[in-house]
């Protein structure tokens, strides 16, 4: 008798191991699923907003209300913090943000963040099972669609079926926890509040998003599971220490960056951080603030509440710490302070940041920025070469050698930047425009080469004695005045994206070619009476020709953007 009870209850204990293990599993399956599903959810919606992030992010200027407001769009827009302090980081990188317009958007992309969270508590409708269907909804969109549009829409809408797939996983988890006397009370006992903030910090830096893991304190509140004394207001303390966990990836993300870039880490570290402090005071001075007030408002629904709090909490930091946004800057310019002799952002701050790859369109937008940065050193190159061969100066050969010398550097830095970006999931509209950057920068590189051309016809010129009439003088400038006028059309069409420019960059092609063929005429003309040496025909007949040769690469950089 006594067997049969020690094997039944061995037996019942093996089931109740089974079960937690299971239910383990489902936990982390659901997890899984979630958050693949929030990363596809992202970054096609990012996708589609594509344009309107880029417009969103020039605007930041404005205000810092403005940066505010575009930092929590658009951090509830593609669902994560963490990419969007990344990119802000990129961009204090290569000089298009100020520390002091990545501070109001740091602040704005906290209050963003918090959105996630309500899918938890949505998750709870009955109806809401129908979502699910959109995962396969949403793949056979992608397999079956031809526009790149569509197969995007599809794409998002699986990952936002994946992500309330993931979240049933983890309720159901969830609701075989809350039923396990050992898990409830020691979740429970759990109630030192500087532990429970220490694992929100670790639990979040190691997930990276605390976006998910306030979810998956909502999903465990809203299945019955008590973190630490209700009285004292535990589970405030995870939920706080996740706002400062959430910034390692912005803190990995500055590493090897410029001094600026380390200061809207720093900044970002500094707002939560103190934001954390004023709150954990505040609470611990005031243990029943959830029962006083979200407590008592929504009584039945404790996951909503924890939601609300995170709202709540980076809410009212915002409002504290905007009006010091200054303050911020000042501080973290004096801890980390400018190193002697560090290389600052050249060519007008436009570097190419491979923490913006995550974001191929932005990325896309900056690679674009620095070969129009390109195209100018090139056109300078030209510049200083024609102005160098009037003036008979043979040491502009020196500079134009230094400038070509930048130009092929950065050509190599596009191109190894533009393989990287399509190596990520890139729509077809920005595939075109990765091909028409290539394209260009090949044509640019031409044109810094074609003025190195001419500073060896100004050493021909000095070594044989070879001197221009003032009218012909005039003729070669008044034809470099037409490439520089078709220089700025092609730019035109290269930054603004004005395609129809591109009729008057035939135009004023046809011109230059026009005007070469003129002057190879009176060259001729000239010989035959006489009235120019022999010698200078090798000289003068190339550099027209090396000119119009300028005009044509000018006019197959407009031509790539058609």
């Amino acid at each position: 008798m006594e067997l049969g009870i020690f094997a039944l209850l061995t037996e019942s204990a093996q089931m109740n191991g089974l079960d937690y293990f299971l239910a383990v599993i489902s936990l982390l399956a659901g997890l899984g699923a979630f958050l693949l599903g929030f990363k596809i959810l992202s970054d096609n919606i990012e996708k589609l907003a594509t344009n309107k992030l880029r417009r969103w992010f020039d605007k930041t200027s404005k205000s810092r209300f403005a940066g505010v407001g575009i930092g929590a769009g658009v951090t509830a827009i593609i669902q994560s913090s963490s990419a969007t302090t990344v990119m802000v980081v990129g961009f204090v990188n290569v000089g298009l943000m100020s520390l002091f317009q990545a501070t109001a958007v740091i602040m704005g992309a906290n209050i963003g963040t918090t959105v996630t969270a309500y899918f938890s508590v949505i998750a709870d409708i009955p109806f809401i099972e129908i979502i699910t269907v959109f995962t396969c909804v949403g793949i056979f969109m992608d397999m079956l669609c031809k526009k790149d549009k569509s197969k995007t829409i599809g794409m998002m809408l699986a990952g936002l079926g994946l992500v309330f797939l993931g979240l049933q996983f983890m309720g159901m988890a969830m609701d075989d926890f809350a039923q396990q006397e050992v898990v409830k009370d020691f979740l429970l006992g759990v109630d030192n509040r500087l532990v429970l903030l220490l694992a929100g910090i670790i639990i979040t830096g190691i997930v990276q998003s605390s976006s998910a893991v306030t979810t998956l304190i909502v999903q465990m509140v809203g299945a019955g599971l008590v973190i630490g004394n209700p009285a004292n207001s535990g589970v405030l303390f995870l939920v706080l220490g996740t706002n400062i966990g959430t910034c390692v990836t912005a803190l990995l993300s500055s590493i090897g960056a410029n001094t600026n870039a380390k200061r809207a880490a720093l900044i970002h570290l500094m707002f939560n951080v103190f934001g954390t402090v004023i709150f954990s005071v505040f609470l611990l001075c005031w243990p029943g603030f959830m029962n006083a007030t979200l407590g008592k408002w929504f009584a039945n629904d404790p996951g909503l509440q924890i939601a609300l709090f995170h709202t709540f909490f980076n809410c009212v930091c915002t409002c504290l710490f905007l009006p010091f946004v200054n303050v911020f800057v000042t501080v973290a310019t004096k801890l980390i302070r400018e190193r002697k002799g560090a290389q600052q952002a050249e060519e007008g701050g436009l570097l190419l940041d491979d923490r913006l790859i995550k974001s191929p369109s932005v990325a896309l937008n900056q690679a674009n920025k620095a070969a129009s940065r390109m195209a100018e050193l090139a056109m300078q190159s030209l510049h200083t070469a024609f102005e160098g061969f009037v003036a008979g100066n043979e040491s502009a050969k020196e500079e134009v050698e230094k400038i070509n010398q930048r130009v092929a550097e950065m050509e190599r830095a596009i191109v190894a930047y533009l393989i990287k970006i399509s190596a990520q999931d890139v729509s077809l509209s920005d595939e075109k425009l990765i091909s028409a950057v290539h394209h260009a920068t090949s044509d640019i590189i031409r044109i810094s080469e074609l003025a190195d051309n001419i500073t060896k016809y100004t050493r021909n010129c000095k070594r044989d004695g070879i001197e221009f009439s003032a009218g012909v003088i005039k003729s070669l400038q008044e034809m470099y005045d037409k490439i520089a006028a078709l220089y700025q059309k092609t730019i035109d069409v290269f930054d603004k994206k004005d395609i129809t420019a591109i009729r008057a960059v035939d135009a004023m092609e046809d011109q230059v070619d026009a005007a070469r063929k003129e002057m190879v005429k009176d060259h001729i003309r000239r010989l035959n009476e006489g009235k120019c040496k022999p010698a200078s025909s090798g000289v003068f007949i190339n550099l027209v020709g090396n000119l119009e040769r300028a005009a044509d690469h000018l006019t197959y950089v407009a031509h790539a953007f058609d």
